[in-house]
């Protein structure tokens, strides 16, 4: 049989892998600690650095292309792409700065004029009133941000934002963009935390050829952009070839397959979209053969994390960036967008996207405005004479539930007051609003309705329930839970090559967190698949493999043209034992993980990357190295407390447990409330063999976090080390009502149980934990052993 390695590690939760979110807000709180500086920073300063000119690295300007492209630089001239962020004028500048107060937990904001400028009057880094100048707008419609410059390069967005909406729909005024968190300058969501960075948040998605250009030595942001909006070139490339072609200049002729473009966005060239007199959809008629215009769009409009500075046109998305996968933070079990996740993610699970639709199907690329009004657009490719009609949509003509989007793109609100569709185009399934709690848009519109009621009206309407395209709900929902069945359902869903990639992908990602030999097979075939998605996944759920096992599947992984492919493999690699390779695969496999390295470094104005960097490192016995990583984070941000814990453990490694207190209390001190801290305090205090010390840490763990159940069960385990094998009893069941599926805490209460001579309870928790684990020969020696039948 194959072992496969459990590891619950600082790397199972605390392998961090970015996921930008395109805007300068979260609308959820980040779990990392609050960062207060050391030292009030200095007051903050308009862009003191030029960007760099149009025409550096082949970069033209909108004004160039506009010679030729008249009529798509009229249309790119009013929208949002052309408006996405501009220097603060009179002519830019939305708000009302006429000593307009704003207050907001606790503090009077004052937005003003002064010598001609744009100013705000609020709470600095260290609480106290200063008085800033606006440097950029961000944004124009439903809202517009205010960009604040530092000395050290860096932008920071305000918190407070302009709405910017007609009065008659609510617009006209300030607001706060986390109006019940009540956030002080102590929290990383503050306008002047990290959170809210311009550089690293969202800067690559607002501007043209944008660098980030971070110093590390220096921490320093010299960030540049050939043009401060999202022009012409942010989408076709350097023009500058493209133009010699079009004069005919230079070697012109070298450059007439392609005109000289970076890019080719020619996918629905010569495509029609055709409606058969018998069929009810159209019918693209040529296969789409590449996805290049989809990843072109989903660099900015997905919810993704840049890793790679380089990014090249044309090249696959994963070479540059990091694409989310449906985890539970961010989607629904059924897709639906829960987080703010930018559309391309939904967009890949729809049964349009898989019949080869792409974006400019559907929208004008230029003035980013909808190819036709309403419903009309969906009405291109559906026969009105069936979609457009009550027998269909079984709401009267005009009405709102008459819309196409109102039941198949239904909006949800981000940053106040955006709405966003969801572009997942799903059926509406309230029947799985009553199994899994998902929404549904039924009751989005009739709010006084129950889901079980508009189950039974489409049910009633159709005479079945309609099931549509994506099928993975109860899959994810289960894997999430580690519910008893998760495991085949998710194996059954990464196999059905008809469900969506991104779905499959998520699928294996869930598997590979409780890795067994079973879901090993399943994984295996992803590995060589053409979907880079599922390749880099694969591989990283793969990271549990004995290492006999990892060189042989993963190693030819580091030679995939796609990046994250690539990284993924390396980082997996990383912990094969160095004795156990020959002198190529060692070459290789250090190769790899310079790669992943230089990754990580694209980031290095983050405490993350120096988290990663140190996890790599350490797990190639590299300890020096991963302890300059480890304080290199500590650095950055000093209330970073994950890498006070692993740079902790990292001391355990080397027989350092004095120096690991020392740490973790000192991490402590600055961060009171961090559960992992106490946890790790908890169990450097175990091996001291100072128990009542360690039972009060990891105690406070547990009450801290009592959603990872990982504090409770060690801490029960703990107690029942110590004698105190009821209350570890108590603990546990405690434990199970939040966690019913927990399965350590299940094979716990199986032997404490019986030890303590309650023989039927013993049994029970073995049949509990056999439901979730039927297949486990273990867990079926177990109830042998115990007596019990299934």
């Amino acid at each position: 049989m194959i072992h496969f390695t459990q590891r619950f590690s600082k790397r199972a939760a605390w392998l961090l892998t970015f996921i930008f979110l395109g805007g300068l807000t979260v609308p959820t709180r980040w779990a990392w600690p609050a960062s207060e500086p050391a030292e009030p920073l200095p007051v903050a300063l308009p862009a003191s650095h030029p960007p760099v000119a149009p025409t550096s690295g082949g970069y033209v300007g909108a004004q160039t292309c506009a010679q030729c492209h008249q009529a798509e630089h009229q249309r790119w001239q009013g929208s949002q792409h052309a408006q996405a962020m501009q220097p603060a004028t009179e002519q830019t500048v939305l708000g009302d700065f006429k000593d307009a107060a704003f207050t907001y937990a606790g503090v009077t904001s004052t937005l003003f004029r002064r010598d001609g400028k744009f100013m705000a009057r609020t709470d600095g880094p260290d609480g106290k009133l200063q008085d800033y100048e606006i440097a950029y707008t961000f944004g124009v419609y439903p809202l517009q941000q205010y960009l604040i410059g530092f000395p050290d390069g860096r932008y920071q967005a305000l918190g407070i934002a302009w709405d910017s909406r007609p009065k008659e729909q609510g617009g006209q005024r300030w607001f706060h963009l986390y109006p019940d968190q009540n956030l002080t300058h102590k929290d990383p969501l503050h306008w002047t935390g990290m959170q809210q960075n311009w550089n690293y948040m969202c800067a690559e998605c607002h501007s043209t050829n944008l660098h980030k250009n971070y110093d590390a030595q220096l921490k320093h942001f010299n960030t540049t952009w050939s043009e401060i909006n999202v022009s012409c070139e942010a989408c076709h490339g350097p023009g500058v070839n493209h133009v010699a072609w079009a004069k005919k200049e230079g070697d012109w002729q070298k450059l007439d397959g392609t005109k000289g473009l970076s890019i080719a966005l020619d996918e629905r060239r010569g495509i029609t979209w055709n409606l058969a007199p018998d069929a009810s959809t159209a019918q693209r008629s040529a296969p789409r053969s590449s996805n290049r215009e989809l990843e072109l769009c989903a660099r900015c409009h997905s919810r993704r994390g840049q890793f790679w500075d380089d990014y090249v046109f044309g090249k696959p998305l994963l070479d540059t960036h990091r694409l989310a996968l449906l985890t539970p933070d961010l989607y629904y079990p059924d897709g639906q967008m829960k987080d703010e996740v930018f559309n391309h993610g939904s967009f890949l699970q729809s049964q349009m996207q898989a019949k080869g639709v792409s974006c400019s199907d559907c929208h004008d690329p230029h003035s980013g405005q909808l190819r036709a009004s309403g419903s009309k657009v969906c009405l291109q490719c559906h026969r009105p004479a069936k979609y457009d009609t009550p027998q269909h949509h079984f709401h009267p003509a005009d009405s709102k539930g008459a819309d196409c989007v109102a039941c198949h793109a239904p909006t949800t609100n981000y940053m106040v007051v955006d709405p966003r569709h969801d572009h997942s185009f799903r059926i509406p399934r309230p029947d799985l609003s009553v199994t899994l709690g998902v929404p549904n848009a039924c009751t989005k519109c009739h709010s006084d309705q129950s889901a079980s009621w508009a189950a039974e009206q489409v049910k009633k309407w159709y005479g079945k329930i309609p099931v549509g395209h994506q099928q993975f709900a109860e899959a994810l929902h289960a894997g999430s839970l580690d519910a008893p069945g998760a495991h085949e359902l998710l194996r059954a869903l990464v196999q059905n090559t008809d469900q969506p990639n991104i779905a499959r992908a998520s699928a294996a990602s869930q598997l590979g967190e409780r890795l067994n030999p079973a879901a090993f097979e399943a994984l295996r075939p992803l590995l060589t698949d053409p979907d880079p998605l599922l390749r880099s996944t694969a591989a990283r759920a793969l990271d549990a493999l004995p290492p006999e096992l990892k060189l042989r599947h993963l190693l030819p992984l580091l030679n995939d043209p796609v990046r994250l492919v690539r990284i993924e493999a390396a980082r997996a690699l990383a912990s094969v034992p160095q004795e156990s390779l020959n002198e190529a695969q060692r070459l290789a496999i250090q190769r790899g993980v310079a790669e992943y390295t230089a990754a990580e470094m694209t980031n290095a104005d983050r405490p993350e990357s120096f988290l990663n960097i140190g996890l790599i490192d350490t797990d190639q016995r590299q300890f020096e190295k991963a302890e300059t990583a480890y304080r290199a984070a500590l650095d950055l941000q000093p209330t970073f407390t994950q890498a006070a814990v692993n740079l902790a453990d990292l001391y355990r490694l080397q027989g350092r447990d004095a120096d690991g207190e020392k740490m973790l209390r000192q991490a402590l001190a600055l961060e009171p409330q961090n559960a992992a801290a106490h946890h790790a305090l908890g169990l450097l205090l175990i091996r001291q063999k100072r128990l009542p010390e360690a039972l009060a840490a990891l105690a406070e763990a547990a009450r801290l976090d009592p959603a990872n159940p990982r504090y409770s069960y060690v801490y029960a385990v703990a107690l029942n080390s110590a004698g105190q094998g009821p209350k570890a009893i108590q603990e546990l069941e405690t434990l199970l009502q939040r966690h019913p599926n927990d399965r350590d805490s299940l094979l716990a209460l199986v032997a404490f149980q019986r030890d303590a001579g309650h023989l039927d309870a013993a049994r029970n928790y073995a049949r509990r934990l056999a439901t979730l684990e039927p297949d486990n020969p273990e867990v079926q020696a177990l109830l042998q052993k115990m007596g019990a039948t299934p």
